[in-house]
């Protein structure tokens, strides 16, 4: 259906893609994974509209492939007053009521033969979108989504994680060739996230999807194509088994590359041998041994491996916390409420130590973000802060914390950095390099955005970090780096987060909402819940047990053990069985 074949593309300040080629296919679900900023976006902008980029190489699209789309940032349009219904529908209903009026002018027109063209051209559209069974279609894809409630709601009432998945429906049920989404399931709750997870699972065309979300990664797709250092790799398979094979090539990888660097050393030490030998030695034949010598160590280098798919810088984010406080209290919410057009949550009372980390949770639209913009903000008689806490904030909306107008550098210089220098010799850790810091804040990703707040937020030494959706837009290695400063945090955090494995890995206990009040829950109990809705028995423990044994894979290539890393994955491919 779709074939990129060597294509080539950078932007004025930066290369995107070096001669990469995929194939996309009849029945693939396929996962577009990479590090943030490496161009996912962009690449789908282009197999969408070809005509606006000028790369180099071959994209070819079967001429009558249709595509469906679901942006990273959906937006509300000139249907927002249309029922749920009526907007999924917006399409079919045109063309019925394009029907009705074809059939009431044949009724009185004298040249009916061009009616009967247009006729026949819209019933043939009907019948391409499910014809007779479009409304049928409808009540199912909302039954799969659980969202049937929503029939008949205004779209502008809607939460938006249930407008993303409104979305997601509306254009499935179009049923393109190819279906597109980028990121789908940023800010989903648990039961939206479920509820895509159902969507992906029953479509029968070809998905490409943009995801960070392990959970999807591990239950959607049967094909990963992978993004890294301006280079492309396929892979047909479930990502857990694709993710497996990358820490084989990695460990295969790294024991050639010692032996070849062994190589080259041993030959350094010749062409020196060589060389002091000439200096008073002037037969022919030494200068040739030593010419020699010196192509071959050339060779050498220029064969050196290169791994962009398992060499993968990971960020290192680390949250100081400047003054420790005692453990005592640090957040005290009494008798809070919020509402903007009803309720929504009223009596909340709840207390946090400094010791503590904590995860909200609850629905979309439940007031979660208002909550936490309030004990920032500080000015309620609900909320009390303890004077000696120093409070940072990531908010999921990136421009409440990050200026769009100015470049990363200056955004630093104005967070109190004194000099260039010491920005990107700080932001080296978070992965930012090269020109990408003279870029406008407007002009990067959804990750790059929220790593640059990550760091602001490390920046500011504060004991106490209120992170709205710290995981969303974050590539895989950002947000494994994440959940070790939560660990390693001296400080208190109150986060809230839709992401399983962030909850269940970095928190004390979680707040969750329940009938617009907040009620505690241990770490046991949220587990439990979340089995009941989401995972398979013991699910959550086995992907712990995984992850520890690829830590200790990667302690042990540290040390150069190549053989007990290598004995090592026998075990992590028997917990990938049980994944």
């Amino acid at each position: 259906m779709i074939t990129v074949d060597n294509l080539s593309f950078s932007f004025p300040q930066k290369e995107l893609y070096k001669n990469i080629s995929f194939t996309l296919e009849e029945a693939q679900h396929c996962a577009f994974i990479g590090t943030s900023g490496s161009g996912k976006s962009t690449l789908l902008d282009i197999l969408m509209d070809p005509e606006r980029y000028l790369y180099d190489g071959k994209l070819e699209i079967d001429p009558v492939c249709t595509i469906g789309y679901v942006s990273q940032f959906p937006q509300l349009d000139e249907n927002k007053e249309a029922t749920v219904f009526e907007y999924i529908g917006a399409e079919f209903i045109r063309i019925q009521n394009e029907i009705n009026a074809i059939c009431t002018e044949m009724e009185t027109s004298d040249d009916i033969e061009p009616l009967l063209e247009k006729y026949q051209a819209a019933l043939d559209a009907l019948d391409s979108m499910g014809g007779d069974d479009f409304e049928s279609n409808i009540n199912k894809q909302l039954n799969l989504a659980n969202l049937m409630k929503l029939k008949d709601v205004r779209v502008s009432d809607l939460s938006g994680g249930e407008f993303k998945l409104i979305q997601v429906i509306k254009e499935m049920l179009s049923k393109p060739d190819l279906m597109i989404m980028d990121e789908p399931d940023v800010f989903l709750d648990f039961d939206n996230l479920n509820a895509l997870k159902n969507l992906i699972n029953s479509h029968k065309g070809i998905l490409l999807v943009v995801t960070h979300n392990r959970y999807l990664l591990n239950h959607c797709f049967n094909k990963i194509i992978h993004l890294e250092n301006m280079e492309i790799q396929e892979f047909d398979g479930r990502y857990i088994d694709y993710n497996f094979s990358l820490l084989q090539t990695k460990i295969e990888l790294q024991e050639l590359t010692i032996a070849e660097q062994e190589e080259i050393e041993r030959n350094e030490n010749i062409i020196t041998n060589l060389r002091a030998i000439a200096t008073y030695n002037s037969e022919a034949s030494r200068g040739k041994a030593l010419k020699a010598r010196v192509k071959f160590q050339e060779r050498l280098e220029a064969r050196r491996l290169k791994a962009p798919f398992v060499d993968i810088k990971q960020p290192e984010i680390r949250f100081g916390t400047g003054h420790e406080i005692e453990d005592s209290v640090v957040i005290s919410v009494h008798n809070y409420s919020a509402a903007f057009d009803e309720l929504l949550l009223e009596k909340v009372n709840f207390e946090i130590h400094s010791m503590d980390k904590v995860a909200i949770i609850g629905p979309n639209g439940t007031g979660k973000t208002t909550l936490l913009r309030d004990i920032f903000n500080n000015n309620l008689d609900s909320i009390r802060v303890h004077p000696d806490a120093k409070v940072a904030y990531l908010s999921q909306l990136q421009g409440e914390v990050l200026n769009d107008s100015n470049t990363i550098l200056e955004e630093f210089i104005d967070a109190g950095f004194s000099t260039y220098d010491e920005v990107r010799s700080y932001l080296a850790d978070y992965g930012f390099e090269g020109e990408i810091f003279t870029q406008k804040i407007e002009a990067l990703s959804g990750g790059e955005k929220n790593m640059l707040q990550l760091a602001k937020v490390s920046a500011s030494n504060a004991n106490v970090l209120l992170l709205d959706e710290p995981t969303s837009h974050l590539d895989l290695y950002s947000q494994i780096a994440l959940e070790k400063a939560i660990e390693d945090y001296k400080g208190a955090i109150l986060m809230i987060s839709h992401d399983f494995y962030s909850v269940v890995n970095g928190m004390d206990y979680v707040l969750i909402i329940d009938e617009k009040t907040i009620r505690k829950m241990s770490m046991r109990k949220f587990r439990k819940m979340i089995y009941a809705g989401h995972f398979d028995k013991d699910y959550l423990e086995t992907e712990q047990q995984k992850k520890s044994v690829e830590t200790k894979i990667e302690l042990a290539l540290k040390k150069t053990d190549f053989e007990s890393a290598k004995g090592m994955l026998d075990e992590l491919e028997e917990l990938n069985k049980r994944l």
